[in-house]
């Protein structure tokens, strides 16, 4: 008998260690209002990107799908928040962090949805980016099944979500969620809220990215979910306003000069933006880009 109740004890023990050690780990997932959660990336995971998710009467609405590891990670953590179905999930861009784990929600029984240009982009360009990586050798590709040319609104009267085109910008098919009466916003990497941005891909406009941040800091956005970093406000699409429009008025002054793209790189500082400019490397691929984009190169 004592032997069992020693162990009992031990054990006991053993789950309250766990359970401290648990509730000790910070959550990835934050419910930003009733009803609206964002999930964090796990860069250690290669989970890089933000998802967040809304809970309508009937049904949930997921906001980027992630990589097919990533989507396997945050289903179970929408599963915690709400027992309704996932409908929809809606991919703000075509990059594969954002879209490439579309066909794990299309199993769980959703639709996936994006701009028309997104839809585009996906089906011209993630096929050859599938191709190439050996991560996804033995996963599915799923295009967007459902595409809007400038706004879709999500609204079942208890809630209202609008899916809004701002590119082309980062892309050519970016695309916002805006939830107007709770003020959260999801800018997908129209804005991001850490060192860096890629303004590499082919189709990306950085003179209307620059208008669709001005456009967006107008409106009255009290939470932003960026595609990557942590949670802001209106202030951090100014400040991203600010660090592209520093690349973008630096670029154009030295091609004036008659400065090559390695001077420039080499050259610009753009440390002051914070936190967006802090890494050089990253400054450095992004003025390259601008100059060939701006060069026509």
């Amino acid at each position: 008998m004592k032997r069992i109740l020693s162990t009992v004890a031990f054990l006991t023990l053993l789950a309250a260690a766990a359970w401290q050690q648990a509730a000790s780990q910070p959550s990835l997932v934050r419910e930003l209002a009733p009803g609206v959660f964002y999930r964090e990336a796990e860069r250690d995971k290669r989970i890089i990107a933000n998802t967040g998710w809304v809970i309508f009467r009937d049904y949930a609405l997921v906001i980027d799908a992630s990589f097919p590891w990533g989507a396997r990670a945050i289903l179970p953590d929408i599963r915690k928040t709400t027992a309704k179905p996932v409908r929809f999930v809606f991919n703000t861009h075509d990059h594969g962090d954002h879209a490439f784990g579309s066909a794990e929600f299309v199993v769980a029984g959703a639709a996936v949805i994006c701009s028309r240009e997104c839809a585009e982009e996906s089906l011209r360009k993630n096929p050859a980016g599938w191709a190439r990586s050996a991560d996804l050798r033995h996963e599915k590709l799923e295009h967007p099944q459902l595409s809007f040319q400038d706004r879709l609104v999500l609204d079942d009267g208890e809630r209202r979500v609008e899916l809004i085109r701002m590119g082309p910008g980062h892309t050519r098919g970016d695309a916002v969620a805006w939830l107007p009466r709770e003020r959260i916003l999801f800018t997908g990497d129209l804005c991001v809220n850490a060192p860096g941005d890629n303004v590499a891909d082919a189709d990306a406009n950085p003179d209307n990215w620059v208008r669709a941040l001005d456009a967006m800091a107008d409106w009255p956005v009290v939470h932003l979910v960026p595609g990557h970093g942590g949670l802001g406000d209106a202030t951090t699409l100014r400040g991203q306003r600010a660090y592209l429009a520093a690349r973008i008025d630096g670029v154009r002054a030295g091609l004036a000069r008659g400065a090559s793209a390695e001077d420039m790189a080499r050259s610009l500082d753009f440390s002051r933006h914070v936190p967006f400019g802090r890494d050089r490397a990253r400054n450095e691929v992004s003025v390259k880009a601008i100059y060939a984009r701006f060069a026509g190169k």
